[in-house]
C-alpha cells in the first residue's frame, strides 16, 4: 500500500497552474500535500489538508473524485489520471491518528451546533478552535448523521466517524444526543440559557415521497430510512429500488450484501444520477439496472410501470397509457430527501423557502439575528464535500458577527 501511494505522488506533475485542485469543490492544496508527503512532512501535509477541510479523510474516501480533483488531473487527458485520493486518504489517515490541533484561549461566549453530520461536525471543530465552548445537539444515539446513519459501513468506515467524537471532546466540545431541537426545546430556550449564536446543520433526512397509490403498503420502505439500520429489515428475495442516485446504490449493494438476490434498480428516465463509479459498484456486486420506467401504482405483488420517452435533455417527454406490473417481495423508494422542518418551522423569525429548505444570506445567517445555517439543510441534498466548504465559511462568519457583537 505504502508503495503504491508513494509511486502515486511520485507521478504528480506539480502543476503551476493546478487543474486538480480547481476541480476540488474546498480547494485542497493538493500539490503542496503531495510535495510534503514525497519530502517525508505526512504529519505537516495533513495538518495543513485538516485545516483547509476538517473532513479530509472521510472525502478522501467518499468523494466523487472522478469529477473532481482527479477528474481534472492533467495526467488523465491522454492517461490515467494521479489517484489524488489514495495519496489524500494516506496523508490523512496518519493525522487524524496522530492530530495535534491549535486552539485558541477560551473566551467565554457558548455556541449551539444543531446536528452532528458534515456541517455539524466542521462548524463545532471551526469554532472550538476559535475558543467558542461549543455544545453540538444531536437528535440520534451516536453523531456523525449521514456519515454514520445514511453511507454504508463498507463505503465509510464507522470507526473512522468515531475519531471525530474523540476529536471534538479533545476541543472541549460538549455532545448532548438523543435531543431534537424542536420537541423538548426550541432556538429560544437556547438563547435563553447563554448561547449567543445557533448553527443549523440537520441535513436532508425526511424521504421525498412519490404520492401514488400503494405507497403505504407494508412491503414499501424509503431508502434514507433503510440505510439508517438495514439489519431490521425483512426484504426477501426480490427488491425493487425506484430511484437513481447514490442513496439508491448505497441501498442496492447493501440489500445484496445482506442476502437478496434479485435487485432490480429502477429509473424515470434514460440516465442515473449517482457518480459512474458508485453506479458500476452495484451492476458489479448484482444490480440490474431499468430505465424509461414511471412508477403508476405499489401493488402486494410489485410495482405498476408505465413506459417513458425522453428528450435530448433526459427529461421525460412521453408517458405510455399502457402499464406492466414488475414483481418484487420489497419496494424501496430512493427519490431524495428534504429536511426535518421542526427546527425550522418552530423557530420564530426564521424564514424557509419553498423547498422547506433554510433561506440564508451570503455569509450563511438567516433571518434570525444569531442563527446561522449550512449544509444540506439549505442547499439539499448535496455531497459531504460540499458541505464542508459551506460550513468553513459559515464558521467564519459565525466568529465575525460574534468578536463584533460580544469581544
Amino acid at each position: 500500500m505504502a508503495h503504491n501511494v508513494i509511486a502515486e505522488g511520485k507521478r504528480c506533475l506539480n502543476c503551476k497552474n493546478p487543474l486538480c485542485r480547481k476541480g476540488c469543490p474546498i480547494n485542497t492544496p493538493i500539490p503542496q500535500m503531495i510535495s510534503m508527503f514525497l519530502a517525508g512532512e505526512v504529519k505537516q501535509a495533513g495538518k495543513m489538508v485538516f485545516e483547509n477541510n476538517p473532513l479530509s479523510v472521510v472525502c478522501s474516501i467518499v468523494c466523487n473524485h472522478g469529477n473532481q480533483c482527479q477528474g481534472h488531473c492533467i495526467r488523465g487527458i491522454k492517461g490515467e489520471p494521479v489517484e489524488v485520493s489514495t495519496i489524500e486518504n494516506f496523508v490523512s489517515s496518519y493525522y487524524i491518528d496522530n492530530i495535534e490541533l491549535d486552539k485558541a484561549e477560551p473566551n467565554g461566549i457558548k455556541v449551539a451546533v444543531v446536528g452532528s453530520g458534515p456541517a455539524g461536525i466542521t462548524i463545532a471543530i471551526k469554532m472550538a478552535q476559535l475558543g467558542y465552548d461549543v455544545t453540538v445537539f444531536e437528535s440520534k444515539p451516536k453523531i456523525g448523521g449521514v456519515l454514520r446513519y445514511g453511507i454504508p459501513e463498507f463505503r465509510l468506515p464507522r470507526s473512522i466517524v468515531d475519531k471525530y467524537e474523540r476529536i471534538l471532546r479533545s476541543l472541549g466540545v460538549k455532545i448532548r444526543l438523543n435531543v431534537t431541537i424542536g420537541k423538548a426545546f426550541g432556538v429560544e430556550e437556547l438563547f435563553r440559557d447563554g448561547f449567543k449564536a445557533v448553527s443549523i446543520g440537520t441535513g436532508v433526512t425526511w424521504p421525498i415521497c412519490l404520492n401514488i397509490k400503494g405507497e403505504t403498503l407494508g412491503h414499501v420502505h424509503y431508502g434514507v430510512h433503510y440505510l439508517e439500520n438495514p439489519e431490521v429489515y425483512n426484504l426477501g428475495d426480490g427488491v425493487i429500488i425506484i430511484g437513481a442516485g447514490n442513496v439508491a446504490m448505497d441501498v442496492a449493494r447493501t440489500a445484496l450484501r445482506r442476502g437478496v438476490r434479485d435487485v432490480k434498480v429502477v429509473v424515470r428516465s434514460d440516465r442515473y444520477t449517482a457518480s459512474e463509479e458508485e453506479k458500476e459498484y452495484a451492476e458489479i456486486e448484482g444490480a440490474q439496472f431499468i430505465f424509461n420506467k414511471a412508477p403508476v401504482e405499489i401493488t402486494d405483488e410489485g410495482v405498476i410501470f408505465a413506459d417513458t420517452e425522453c428528450d435530448e435533455n433526459h427529461r421525460v417527454i412521453r408517458t405510455s397509457e399502457s402499464t406492466e406490473l414488475m414483481r418484487a417481495d420489497s419496494v424501496m423508494i430512493c427519490v431524495s430527501q428534504r429536511p426535518s422542518n421542526l427546527i425550522l418551522t418552530q423557530t420564530e423569525g426564521l424564514e424557509i423557502n419553498e423547498r422547506g429548505l433554510a433561506k440564508i444570506n451570503a455569509d450563511g445567517s438567516t433571518s434570525r439575528e444569531g442563527v446561522f445555517a449550512s449544509g444540506d439543510v439549505v442547499r439539499g441534498a448535496k455531497t459531504v464535500v460540499e458541505a464542508a466548504e459551506t460550513s468553513k465559511r459559515v464558521a467564519a462568519a459565525m466568529d465575525e458577527y460574534l468578536r463584533k457583537k460580544y469581544l
